[in-house]
């Protein structure tokens, strides 16, 4: 009766949260929030982390250009190390992974480490005999991100051209650039193909508008960061620039006026390593040591990269200082699994380190990802608890969740003026409320990287978007925010130790967890799929059920599942089916849909890396515009989103078929000749392959 009462009690929430848009969390929830840790854990966490600590690490950090391999990386990740041996974490090490441009680590093809050492850009102004500087437009000592990352050695003095985009032959008509320098609106890597290798500029000036937001046009003083292609054909320099300054030239070259540069550029790539910062908090369990909970970040950027990401950087390394002392001084217990910090290069350096180590990947139960979340109000940030891919459900996600929404009701108390136990704010912090939001998975980090099938790895992924500042010289760390740092902190030190320490005995409390989101996500879904046609709207709640149901499942990675649980959790999806409605089988696979692929395990990691694409690389540009799934526009989702979940679901079992059903109940309807199509691209480099 008492089970019966709960689920009933669910349902009457369920139909509460479709007719009304509520929190994502729930005044019941709050009122367990620390269900999962006990209540001293919860005060000493709180007590101890300091987002002031963290700020002070973090204004070191963004001092310096911090490229791959670069002499600015290092400093930082010295000063990562060093901090960690303070806090008495004695096996922080850099540990280095070759890097010369031919290594691949499974779908990254290594890039070589880059450095300049001087770049100048001049405007010169003609006198009665010559032309001398006049203006000196952009500095590598004063500002670095105004030289493009990858850059070459060059000096020119030469005309400038304006060329629009610089991406299109249209660009060019009846424009003689050869020798000269050309002002783009694109990136710099997208201008060089056309510009320099074929037709023969000597160098780049890019304004390109990258990270489009709703604030990306009111600031022109932004200098946004650049990128060329490393892997380029002919050698070449680029510098960006203001919007600001790029109109002013705009306008006097639309007058007639000659625009003349001069550019100075020592800089280069050179064969070296991807370096990658690890620690450890061993575990102390003897069944469980050798299992691993990781924090990851990445920690290369521009000078400042301050949000981004010096903040997801500083506070996994607060996380580290905080649970080392607390753990010293017997306030709380060594966790039964070892706990990982990770700090690599972005994306790449994560690929580096689980294919040259697979031991360490084969560890790793599941990982708290940090990749920006210390933004301020100035900043405009919206603070994200994202779950990872609908292809690789796991309850880690609504772990998160739980303590995320801990924190926003009990920093949104606090600001109201209402007694909170635990404020989660920091005295040079702010004293807002946190307003976390749970959202769908989306790429662009190193949670991708993990949670891609060849790997496996169930990943949290806490983050900042949108941020108005992202990739640019305004990405400082004033603009950061303490209070900010501590509550990230405290939701990644609070999910990691439940994890760290999590055994069959809190089956059932993560089961009342997933029934309660469960309610949540099934409002969502009966949303979405009233606004389908029928064999959708079917497909759809197949795949939700599969999804929740999933979810449960998903806590063998850790434990087995005691039966008791097992039943309950039978109990209470057979009845959310009843309420969901009759689900109609799933329809056999004809033709083309009933092909059956697999991965090559020899080959890890999602397609699309860091500065290298591996698909594109070995189908070729030009036929990979013409495969239609990459163009697709879902409901939910684009192309990119299509192909990295079509990707992720090959597994050896699923048809075709299974695989256009799932991914259009995750995005949005994709007709299944689009799927088989990128699956035979995929099957063509040899990443996958049939299964007889």
């Amino acid at each position: 009766m008492m089970r019966k009462s709960r689920l009933a009690s669910g349902i009457l929430t369920l139909f509460f949260l479709v007719a009304a848009c509520v929190p994502w969390w729930t005044s019941a929830q709050v009122q367990n929030a620390t269900a999962l840790l006990p209540e001293p854990v919860v005060a000493a966490l709180s007590q101890e982390l300091s987002g002031e600590t963290a700020k002070r690490n973090l204004e070191h950090i963004a001092r310096h250009h911090r490229m791959r391999g670069s002499r600015g990386f290092r400093a930082a990740a010295e000063h990562i190390v060093e901090q960690l041996h303070d806090y008495g974490i004695r096996d922080a090490r850099i540990e280095q992974f070759p890097a010369d441009g031919k290594i691949f680590y499974g779908t990254q093809r290594s890039r070589p480490p880059w450095d300049a050492e001087f770049a100048e850009l001049w405007e010169l102004r003609q006198t009665e005999t010559r032309w001398t500087p006049h203006v000196r437009l952009a500095s590598w000592e004063a500002m670095p991100v105004t030289l493009a990352q990858d850059s070459e050695s060059g000096e020119v003095t030469a005309d400038l051209i304006d060329v629009g985009s610089g991406t299109s032959e249209r660009d060019y008509a009846g424009k003689h650039v050869q020798g000269k320098i050309v002002l783009a609106s694109a990136q710099p890597g997208s201008v060089a193909v056309l510009a320099v290798d074929r037709f023969g500029a000597a160098g780049i000036v890019s304004y390109a508008q990258n990270q489009r937001t709703a604030w990306w046009a009111e600031n022109e003083n932004l200098v946004r960061w650049g990128h060329l292609d490393t892997f380029a054909q002919k050698p070449t320099f680029a510098f960006m620039i203001s919007l600001k300054q790029a109109r002013n030239f705009q306008s006097r070259i639309a007058r007639g006026e000659h625009v003349r540069l001069h550019a100075r550029v020592r800089a280069g790539k050179h064969a070296g390593f991807y370096e990658v910062v690890t620690a450890t908090i061993p575990g102390v369990d003897p069944n469980l040591r050798n299992e691993e909970i990781a924090f990851s970040c990445h920690l290369d950027h521009q000078r400042p990269g301050a949000n981004d990401n010096a903040s997801g950087s500083v506070a996994i390394l607060e996380v580290a200082r905080s649970l080392s002392k607390l753990i010293s001084e017997g306030k709380i217990a060594r966790p039964a699994r070892t706990i990982r910090f990770i700090w690599p290069p972005e994306i790449e350096g994560t690929l580096a380190l689980l294919n040259a180590r697979p031991d360490v990947a084969s560890r790793i139960k599941a990982v708290i990802h940090m990749d920006m979340v210390g933004g301020g109000p100035e900043t405009k940030a919206i603070f994200h608890v994202t779950r990872g891919p609908a292809s690789l459900p796991s309850f880690v996600n609504d772990v998160a969740e739980h303590f995320a929404g801990f924190v926003n009701e009990q920093s949104a108390q606090f600001a109201k003026g209402i007694t909170a136990p635990y404020p989660m704010f920091s005295p040079e912090g702010g004293k807002e409320a946190l307003q976390a939001e749970m959202v769908e998975f989306s790429l662009g980090s190193d949670h991708q990287v993990y949670s891609d099938s060849s790997f496996g790895i169930p990943a949290i992924y806490l983050n900042d978007w949108p941020d108005r500042y992202i990739h640019t010289n305004f990405d400082t760390p004033a603009n950061v925010d303490p209070t900010k740092l501590k509550r990230a902190a405290f939701i990644g030190a609070a999910s990691a130790y439940f994890l760290a320490n999590l055994k069959s005995d809190y089956a059932s409390p993560i089961l009342r967890l997933l029934e309660s989101h469960s309610l949540r996500r099934t409002s969502t879904m009966l949303a979405r799929r009233a606004r389908l046609q029928h064999e959708e709207a079917a497909n759809l709640s197949r795949h939700h059920l599969w999804h929740e149901r999933t979810l449960v499942d998903s806590m063998e990675r850790f434990f087995r599942i005691p039966q008791r649980t097992r039943d309950e959790a039978n109990t209470f999806f057979g009845e959310l089916e009843g309420l969901i409605g009759e689900v109609s089988p799933t329809t056999n696979a004809q033709g083309d849909g009933r092909w059956v692929f697999r991965r090559n395990a020899k080959v890890k990691g999602p397609m699309s890396a860091f500065g290298y694409d591996y698909f594109t690389d070995h189908y070729g540009a030009e036929r990979e515009r013409t495969i239609r799934l990459l163009q697709h526009q879902g409901l939910r989702g684009a192309g990119a989103d299509y192909a990295y979940e079509v990707f992720n679901l090959v597994n050896g079992r699923r048809t075709a078929q299974e695989i256009r059903d799932t991914v259009s109940a995750i995005y949005g309807p994709i007709p299944l000749e689009l799927v088989v199509e990128y699956l035979r691209s995929l099957e063509s480099i040899r990443v996958i392959e049939v299964v007889k």
